[in-house]
């Protein structure tokens, strides 16, 4: 089956979102919605840097997109002023969603109620299905299958490793900056907000009932001038977000991020043969420990933009409601085999 498909929104996740879209066979392209002005008008293709001229263009109008009554949008637009309203619009309008833009919703029971609320709302008045995907099965789907190998469980986390010295990824963890400053993506709060939800996903899965959810977070400086980064200010950050169960931490969700390979070497390595990747551990009877190199850790966006063009289908013929990717079937790499 074919499926008509939509998408909203052109930073760097929806731009490699389009590119997957326009190169899957059983997905059809019905319209582009962006918020940056810079690329209204331009052609899907061209967004996507790949293929020939689609005689789609990007709008600022989602008229037109709704309009033609896709199968599903997939969202984006982090930036937009009303997040929850657009996706409210386009559930009510009859059409699925597939988003990565409100990571509280990767676990609908833990979120701000009245959020939860309004778009339950809007998938029963269009009879349309949501769900919030973040970048990585290894997040989720797969440290759940490991546990499946286990007589008793005693922990589970899961650790993603980065390698990054672009400019962009380097604002975003603060690399250059003092170690007096805590950095944006560990300010009070922000990685539970963040990563809380996926946490609790998996405790709910694995009917884990937690007493809490905490955060914490190390620093590393440069030993030494690495470009722009000058020495002694930051250059590796590490965080967990942990579940814990009468005071010990159960299911932990860990970032390490380096600026160089060998910063911080007293932190936990990633996988042999690169500078990033995922390591889901589970601590049980027997033990299990799964190395994956991947995606994710060089581009984030791409990776998150692939997962949820794969999950296109099952959105598409889900049941309304709210959905994670442990209520409805596999997203696997379904004709992609040529």
């Amino acid at each position: 089956m074919s499926y008509l498909v939509g998408q909203w929104g052109t930073g760097p996740a929806g731009r490699s979102s389009l590119a997957a879209l326009l190169g899957h066979p059983d997905l059809e392209l019905a319209g582009v919605v962006t918020v940056d002005p810079r690329h209204a008008g331009v052609d899907a293709a061209e967004l996507a840097g790949s293929g020939r001229p689609t005689r789609i263009r990007a709008t600022e109008d989602p008229a037109p997109l709704l309009a033609r009554r896709p199968h599903v949008v997939c969202h984006t637009a982090s930036r937009s002023r009303d997040v929850a309203g657009e996706i409210c619009r386009i559930l009510e309008s009859g059409t699925g969603v597939v988003s990565d833009v409100l990571p509280a919703l990767v676990h609908p029971p833990s979120a701000d109620r009245a959020l939860v609320r309004r778009l339950r709302s809007a998938c029963a008045t269009g009879g349309a299905a949501c769900l919030t995907l973040g970048p990585s099965p290894a997040n989720d789907v797969l440290p759940l299958l490991l546990s499946g190998g286990c007589l008793r469980v005693h922990g589970v986390k899961v650790t993603r490793f980065t390698c990054r010295d672009d400019p962009e990824a380097a604002a975003r963890l603060g690399f250059g900056g003092p170690l007096g400053h805590r950095p944006r993506i560990v300010r009070p709060g922000g990685p539970v907000r963040a990563w809380g939800p996926v946490v609790r996903l998996l405790a709910e899965h694995l009917a884990v009932p937690l007493d809490e959810v905490s955060e914490t977070y190390e620093l590393c400086p440069a030993p030494e001038d690495i470009g722009s980064v000058a020495k002694g200010t930051l250059a590796g950050l590490r965080f967990q977000v942990s579940g814990v169960l009468r005071g010990r931490p159960v299911i932990t969700v860990e970032h390490v991020a380096r600026l160089r390979a060998d910063i911080a070497p007293h932190w936990p390595a990633p996988p042999p043969g690169g500078t990033g990747g995922h390591r889901v551990e589970i601590d049980g009877e027997p033990p299990w420990r799964m190395d994956l190199a991947g995606p994710a850790a060089a581009d984030p966006a791409a990776a998150t933009a692939l997962r949820m063009v794969s999950a296109v289908p099952a959105v598409a013929e889900a049941p309304p409601g709210l959905h994670t990717p442990l209520t409805l079937p596999p997203f696997t790499g379904r004709r992609r085999l040529r």
